[in-house]
């Protein structure tokens, strides 16, 4: 059985497009296995090739379809497919609701897309705190392009940013002003806009506003930059999925050009150190002795100590252990 092979058997039979390989990786980096640093350890050297796209918008404006879309425009030029969909939590079993798998049900036979629902897990941002690794498998694991989809949660979803190489803002017409829904950071972090369901009322509007709000952020930035486009798509029917892969691609050719592309690999490489360390540390805080903290608070409530060195001594006692 695939549940007991050792880790460089699993990191062997992934890269020859073993798909229950593949899924069993990335169950071990959702778990928070034992056997995870073995995994990273392993998965590294072949990672590093695969483009990293990530879809994010509110709810209601297609994220999925759209996702679905691509899929099938990146498998008819030959690629290979992975798709890192992130679902609500469920409230009793804590897993994914696999909405977006389920909308993505006409590519499971297709041996060359692996499309993985992720549960949050309360982790905010968009994405669950495991995407940054589970993305490392489908990379080991020779897929070409890695569609990342956030899990709908507004304009909070940043996190986005931190994981690809080009991320899209999609938007709708008729779910309230366009600029409103992509205000307070989705703006900043948008490479590419798509207005899906264009068919709809409105989308000239929508599409109007969005080019107005780039030209004025243009304003207020010296030196080249990187103009976003804004394309309008029906992604239930497909139509101007070719125009959004084609932004795409020019936004990875300037990204290149302009040191950008790297610049955002090193960015990635540095949060997910930073997140590993992270939660290295709060696990090490959840075992520490509570006599540790216990001692320090009343220090503080005494006024023996202020909170501030009362945390740094809690700091190095951890760091020593």
């Amino acid at each position: 059985m695939v549940r007991d092979l050792s880790v460089p058997e699993l990191v062997d039979r992934a890269r020859q497009r073993q798909p229950r390989a593949v899924a069993r990786l990335i169950s071990l980096v959702e778990d928070a296995s034992p056997r995870l640093r073995e995994v990273a350890e392993a998965l590294t050297p072949h990672t590093g090739r695969a483009r990293v796209i990530g879809l994010t918008g509110a709810p209601g404006v297609g994220k999925s379809t759209t996702t679905s879309a691509l899929v099938s425009a990146y498998r008819a030029q030959g690629q290979r497919v992975g798709v890192l969909a992130v679902d609500p939590s469920s409230p009793f079993s804590g897993g994914a609701l696999l909405g977006d798998r389920v909308r993505m049900g006409e590519h499971a036979g297709d041996q060359d897309v692996f499309i993985r629902s992720m549960a949050t897990r309360g982790h905010l941002g968009g994405l669950a705190w495991a995407t940054p690794q589970a993305l490392r498998v489908l990379d080991a694991a020779g897929f070409d392009v890695v569609l990342v989809e956030t899990v709908g949660v507004g304009q909070s979803e940043v996190d986005v940013i931190k994981l690809a190489d080009c991320a899209v803002v999609l938007l709708a017409p008729g779910m309230g002003d366009g600029i409103q829904a992509a205000k307070a950071g989705i703006l900043e972090i948008a490479d590419v806009f798509a207005v899906n369901k264009a068919d709809r009322d409105g989308a000239d509007a929508t599409v109007r506003e969005l080019k107005h709000a780039i030209s004025l952020g243009r304003r207020e930035i010296r030196g080249p930059s990187w103009r976003q486009p804004v394309v309008k798509t029906i992604a239930s029917v497909a139509e101007g999925i070719d125009d959004l892969v084609t932004g795409i691609a020019e936004h990875r050719a300037w990204a290149e050009d302009h040191g950008e592309f790297a610049a955002r690999r090193l960015a990635r490489a540095r949060a997910e150190v930073e997140s590993i360390a992270v939660r290295e540390v709060r696990s090490r805080f959840g075992e520490m002795r509570s006599d540790v903290l216990d001692r320090l608070a009343e220090a503080v409530r005494s006024g023996a100590l202020d909170p501030y060195r009362a945390a740094d001594d809690l700091i190095a006692s951890i760091v020593d252990r």
